[in-house]
């Protein structure tokens, strides 16, 4: 029996499966995508890869429905959401095909010495890319976009229970006009996976999910001397100091814990919240956490979906029941229905408490009491975790000094949910190495060949 199989969270139902991939059709894979890195990625240009990639954009927004229908049945994501999420996967491939000459020009460096010298950047080769369940075009557009216009194959091994989603993702690859093995959709087992990135053929490994994944990953690249990007968890502090709209801030709160049904590496996990706001706050935004519509995720007005699975569910559950056990206190909330589970939100957490360092991956908020800026900024850094964070107050000198004190690769000032294809996605510490998104993902898995030339 295949692990690759599309089971509704919301029903429980197992709707298909899929076989995984033979050794024989792997090998095969690796042998075309091969000879596209030697072939197609030598012999096309700037220009036509970035037209493929313009169609790879139109044809996410033509099959904008039934992409969107697919994951709601995968990973129970709510429809209004699928929906946004397949044109933000059209907008990422979108802006790489805008910004082609930029992204592949050469850079001139001023030399000290007579002639001249440029960095020039030619691909990599091969690259195996490892994609999570929550955002399964998301994930996808944002490492295959730049590293195909860059001329980097791509194989993909998506989340099991993506099994569709990802079949999806190569037809339009297909359809849009990239040559046989350019991308490759694969359903892989650990140890296939663990193949691949061994293999002389492939030069790189991009993979988001968990820290186990992503340490059993970075352990083989290592052993293996392959370039390696890791997108993994986030525990993201949403500070607030001072504001002048505090059902504002409530809300954007909220919206921040809720997207995506709470399961978003960078959604805001941890309210650390200035004293003289944190009664009013703490009312305002579980009101909002518990009237959050949970239910069927193809209806128009659900907020929160199911969680990817039972499991999930199960284990959000526990992870709640735990913290509460050791003596946090249990506001609202906290009631499992299946793989359903409602706004929650949790005070009085301590360091003491595995809640603390841990990552609640479902609509689970905490709220923190702090006194002062100091202290907002050393409860926002005690934590594994370096992804995002975000940061509300008036005083745009303390967001300023805020921002700068933060250990994370993502700052964000007044606003939430304000991702967008230009702007660099990745963290620090436990939350994983490299960028995505913006110019600065078509830097990761790219030949900056240096060329000097004599006078």
């Amino acid at each position: 029996m295949s692990d690759y199989k599309v089971v509704n969270p919301a029903t429980g139902e197992t709707l298909a499966e899929y076989p995984l991939a033979t050794d024989a059709e792997l090998e095969q894979a690796l042998a075309v995508a091969y000879a596209a890195a030697k072939g197609w990625a030598l012999t096309s240009g700037v220009a036509e890869r970035a037209a493929l990639l313009r169609r790879v954009a139109e044809l996410h927004r033509e099959r904008r429905d039934e992409l969107a229908a697919t994951i709601v049945r995968e990973m129970g994501k709510p429809l209004a959401a699928a929906v946004g999420e397949v044109d933000f996967a059209a907008d990422i491939t979108e802006f790489y095909a805008d910004n082609a000459e930029k992204i592949m020009a050469d850079q001139p460096i001023d030399i000290l010495a007579e002639g001249t010298a440029v960095i020039r950047r030619s691909p990599l080769g091969v690259l195996l890319g490892i994609m999570p369940w929550n955002f399964p075009y998301y994930q996808v557009a944002r490492f295959a976009a730049p590293n195909l216009l860059i001329g980097n194959p791509i194989l993909l091994k998506h989340a099991p229970q993506c099994p569709e989603s990802s079949a999806a993702i190569e037809t339009i690859y297909r359809d849009a006009g990239f040559p046989e093995g350019a991308y490759t959709n694969l359903y892989l087992t650990h140890d296939q996976s663990a193949a691949v990135i061994a293999d002389p053929r492939v030069q790189g490994v991009s993979v988001t999910g968990s820290e186990r994944a992503g340490s059993a990953v970075a352990e083989v690249a290592g052993r293996n001397l392959k370039k390696v990007v890791l997108e993994l968890g986030g525990s993201d502090p949403f500070i607030l100091l001072s504001t002048d709209d505090l059902d504002g801030a409530a809300q954007a709160a909220a919206d921040a814990r809720l997207d995506n049904t709470g399961q978003s590496c960078n959604a805001a996990k941890r309210f650390i919240v200035a004293d003289d706001l944190y009664e009013p706050f703490l009312e305002k935004f579980t009101a909002l956490m518990t009237g959050a519509k949970l239910g069927d995720p193809f209806a128009d007005d659900t907020v929160l979906g199911p969680l990817s699975s039972e499991l999930a569910a199960e284990r959000l559950a526990a992870q709640v029941d735990k913290a509460v056990a050791q003596g946090a206190t249990l506001v609202a909330g906290g009631t499992r229905d299946g793989a359903f589970y409602p706004g929650t939100v949790l005070t009085d957490v301590t360091p003491e408490m595995d809640a603390y360092r841990e990552e609640f991956f479902g609509p689970v908020g905490v709220v923190y009491r702090v006194a002062d800026e100091d202290e907002a900024v050393k409860v926002a850094n005690d934590t594994p975790f370096g992804l995002g964070s975000y940061v509300f107050t008036t005083d745009e000198a303390q967001a300023e000094r805020v921002a700068e004190k933060i250990d994370a690769g993502m700052v964000y000032v007044n606003l939430v949910l304000a991702d967008s294809p230009e702007l660099p996605f990745g963290g620090v510490k436990r939350s994983g190495t490299g960028r995505e998104m913006g110019l600065l993902a078509a830097d990761e898995f790219v030949n900056k060949k240096l060329v000097r030339v004599g006078a």
